[in-house]
């Protein structure tokens, strides 16, 4: 079958939501693309006249082929050299989603696109449908092949996997802005201790370089560790601007919902840091260096308008 106007505008009218579904399963927004690509191919193929609801039909589709990528993303993270950590996305692109209300935006965070890596492909897909894009559990049970009763017991077991009882702060550009100067305040002065009181007691840091640049093989968990480390990470010398391609200037923005500190060298994104932000201080810093995983966010940067560098010439 041939796609005509009408199909081809039904398929490009749910692009942007199916890249946003894909990308909260896969955590990579290659793989999403990818995803959301192959859905087009048989969309192409697809009797259209038997198609009663093309967003149904596109997102049943969709949701499937992720399935089967997760079972052997599975594989291919086992075998990934040190931390595996999903792909950062700023706010303002597309394939971030919906960030309306509190369960979206916590939906994109890195540490539940994290934690559902625990998850069971078919546990994950139902929660994100759920959670993130608002899908009714008898719509969920359609995509699935599942019943609805137990669309609502994998979403319940799956809810209970990737929440805690924090309660987070909601985070516009100013409120970013003021975490992560306070963090470089605090990061640079040399001082431990005022690092340590912008952290809970069982705050976590956590890095990707995917085996190409430096990064630790596991997490690093309290509050003076993490804080040591982090001390020790932001102190510049000549090996760093080597490796990096030069000085870096330093940027606050929001990605995955959160704030982040954007490290910017050689006109390109070498490592996004993101900050986990409840009331009782930063719970969790999550640094994605490996260059691979950070070449959305460089076009996106440099096609986007950002403030001012928060430090130049670091």
């Amino acid at each position: 079958m041939s796609v005509g106007a009408r199909e081809l505008a039904e398929f490009e009218n749910s692009r942007a939501r199916l890249e946003a579904i894909a990308y909260r399963l896969l955590g990579s927004t290659s793989d999403a693309e990818d995803a959301v690509q192959d859905t087009f191919v048989r969309w192409h193929a697809a009797d259209h006249e038997f198609v009663e609801t093309p967003a149904a039909w596109l997102t049943k589709v969709l949701t499937n082929i992720c399935l089967n990528q997760l079972t052997s993303a599975r594989v291919r993270r086992e075998a990934y050299v040190g931390q595996w950590l999903p792909e950062p996305v700023f706010a303002t692109d597309p394939i971030a989603g919906p960030a309306d209300t509190v369960e979206q935006r916590e939906s994109v965070s890195m540490a539940v696109l994290t934690l559902m890596e625990r998850l069971s492909p078919k546990e994950r897909a139902v929660y994100v449908l759920r959670e993130a894009f608002g899908y009714a559990h008898n719509e969920i049970a359609d995509i699935l092949d599942i019943t609805e009763v137990n669309s609502y017991q994998i979403y319940r077991r799956a809810k209970q996997h990737v929440t805690d009882d924090r309660t987070r702060v909601h985070i516009d550009e100013a409120a970013a802005r003021k975490v992560v100067e306070e963090f470089l305040a605090a990061t640079l002065s040399g001082n431990t201790e005022s690092l340590i009181r912008l952290l809970t007691d069982d705050a976590i840091s956590a890095g990707d370089g995917g085996g190409v640049v430096p990064s630790l093989d596991r997490p690093i968990t309290g509050s003076l560790q993490v804080a040591r480390f982090l001390r020790r990470l932001f102190v510049p010398n000549e090996h760093k601007w080597a490796m990096i391609g030069g000085r870096a200037n330093l940027y606050a923005a929001i990605a995955n919902g959160v704030p982040a500190l954007v490290i910017v060298a050689a006109d390109r994104i070498v490592a996004l840091i993101t900050f986990e932000v409840t009331t009782d201080g930063i719970v969790a810093v999550h640094t994605q260096a490996n260059p691979a995983k950070l070449e959305r966010a460089t076009r996106h940067w440099a096609t986007t308008p950002h403030a001012d560098p928060l430090l130049t010439g670091w």
